[in-house]
């Protein structure tokens, strides 16, 4: 995407280093664009728009970068697996390349029942029936360990929801 700023002055890309970086608390970002919509940018900017420890953890992590490639084959490796095996457990799941999946939830029950049954397990997922999602649930990708307690209970809940 970085060699289209170039061809389009009105695109300006903007990435964060929030999940990747696994540092989401700290909100530092960059963004890449056209010189003359960067030249506006500036133009407008708060003189103080970043704190010291913002920029000394967002120049640590540039400097770290075998970390983030190594979390982002992690999301890459998770999000897979986490998409295989809801298929399998008969969930409709849409592609992804983010660090979330959204997961149409099997027939005769919807998001909403889902996030219900999941937040008794200690387990959280997004839901979003005002958006016209009401047969979703949003699942952000974690550790293995927090994958494997969410596909855990999704199986136990599938069981459970055959039974009853």
């Amino acid at each position: 995407a970085l060699r289209l700023v170039n061809r389009y002055s009105n695109l300006l890309l903007l990435r964060t280093f929030s999940k990747s970086y696994a540092a989401a608390g700290i909100r530092v970002g960059f963004g890449f664009g056209h010189p003359e919509v960067i030249g506006r940018l500036r133009n407008i900017q708060n003189m103080f728009n970043m704190n010291v420890i913002g920029h000394a953890v967002g120049v640590s992590i540039l400097a770290h970068r075998a970390t983030y490639n190594e979390n982002h084959r992690h999301i890459r490796h998770e999000r897979e697996r986490v998409r295989v095996a809801l298929s399998r457990l008969g969930f409709s799941v849409t592609p992804s390349h983010a660090n979330f999946l959204l997961a149409r939830v099997p027939a005769g029950r919807d998001g909403v029942w889902w996030h219900a049954c999941l937040k008794r397990k200690k387990i959280l997922v997004a839901v979003l029936p005002d958006e016209g999602l009401e047969d979703c649930i949003r699942v952000s990708i974690g550790t293995k360990l927090q994958m494997d307690a969410f596909l855990a209970a999704v199986e136990d809940i599938s069981g459970a929801q055959t039974i009853s």
